[in-house]
């Protein structure tokens, strides 16, 4: 008979159990049946929770890594603004390069977080398509955050703190593209080939913000 590990809520178990399971064994050997099981519930009553292992997975992501709620805030604030709470005058021009910097450091910290428990999908093609197609079901994946800044950087345009002929996407796309490579480097190579985050971001956010004003 499956009894409860905790007074906790069966959901937030169900979190707890796939976290430590993503973390510890990649999302490719987390099952759905081995998450229930370290949840101490049965697989039926993770089904009640959530529609898929992917939504779990995605929650996890959302709530269970530091860097993802800043990460969106900053995504999502109005133009002008730069880092929650300080920084340089809203709706000026440093303000912009300040965002950007904010963005690029939660971004390099949640990709750092992030990868190592998707790494193992891609070893696998048929659970790669599955989970991407899971995804796809809930209105997640990777790209929302590549349209979550192209849409700030638009907003910005249209504020017309960027050059006329500046283009949104590309410049998210740089901005993120760099972050996500640090990340790589970083579980690849190991700590002393990447520059420190608190000198890297500002420097990405500087050198792609030359790039619009």
């Amino acid at each position: 008979m499956l009894t409860s590990k905790s007074s906790r809520p069966t959901p937030e178990r169900l979190l707890d159990a796939a976290e430590t399971l993503m973390r510890t064994s990649g999302l490719a050997n987390a099952t759905t049946k081995a998450i229930a099981r370290e949840a101490g519930c049965s697989e039926a009553a993770l089904y009640k929770h959530f529609a898929n292992k992917e939504e779990l997975f995605v929650r996890v992501l959302m709530e269970r890594t530091p860097n993802a709620g800043p990460l969106m805030t900053a995504l999502l604030a109005e133009p002008g603004e730069g880092a929650v709470g300080q920084g340089a005058e809203e709706g000026s021009e440093g303000g912009v390069e300040e965002g950007l910097a904010a963005i690029a450091r939660h971004a390099s910290l949640f990709y750092a977080d992030a990868m190592p428990m998707a790494a193992s999908l891609f070893a696998d093609p048929v659970l790669l398509t599955r989970h991407r197609e899971g995804v796809r079901k809930i209105g997640a994946g990777p790209h929302v955050i590549l349209d979550a800044l192209a849409g700030r950087l638009r907003r910005e345009l249209d504020a017309g703190r960027l050059r006329p002929d500046a283009d949104p996407r590309a410049a998210a796309s740089l901005l993120l593209g760099a972050c996500f490579q640090r990340a790589f480097f970083l579980h690849f190579s190991g700590a002393d080939v990447v520059q420190p985050v608190e000198e890297f971001a500002p420097a990405v956010a500087r050198t792609v913000w030359a790039a619009l004003r």
